[in-house]
């Protein structure tokens, strides 16, 4: 089974990696930032950030016929754990209104810094999506 790139339309054009890989019925979610489609890291802090961010992950699930329920691992790269942890139940409310009730095994890591010097998280995850709804772009 040979890998199929996800990149929607929606997300800025990738240059040398891509949104989402697909092989099989699992889709890998490339690390999203809070960038926008004018290539901007959005402001407002961290739980704006969290929502463009996680806002792109599901672009891309989308792309490919999944849901959120559809979602097995989430990993969230941090610049800045206690902000996140200050803002958690805002962001909280941003996950079930994205995503709904459902929670996948998750992580939080920090680290120094990401790509984008302005980027206070990266997410990136896994989805295996049923064969009944899959997309393959």
């Amino acid at each position: 089974m040979l890998p199929i790139p996800v990149n929607p339309a929606a997300l800025p054009a990738p240059s040398g990696y891509s949104h989402g890989t697909l092989v099989g019925n699992t889709l890998y979610l490339g690390g999203q930032t809070a960038l926008d489609k004018d290539m901007k890291i959005v402001e407002g802090g961290i739980v704006a950030q969290f929502r463009q961010a996680f806002g792109n992950v599901l672009t891309t699930l989308r792309a490919a016929g999944g849901r959120p329920e559809d979602l097995v691992s989430i990993t969230i790269y941090l610049t800045d754990i206690p902000d996140y942890q200050a803002h958690g139940k805002e962001i909280g409310r941003v996950w079930r209104e994205l995503a709904g009730p459902v929670y996948p095994a998750m992580a939080g890591i920090g680290c120094t810094a990401l790509w984008q010097p302005e980027a206070l998280i990266e997410i990136l995850g896994v989805a295996v999506i049923p064969e009944e709804r899959l997309v393959r772009p």
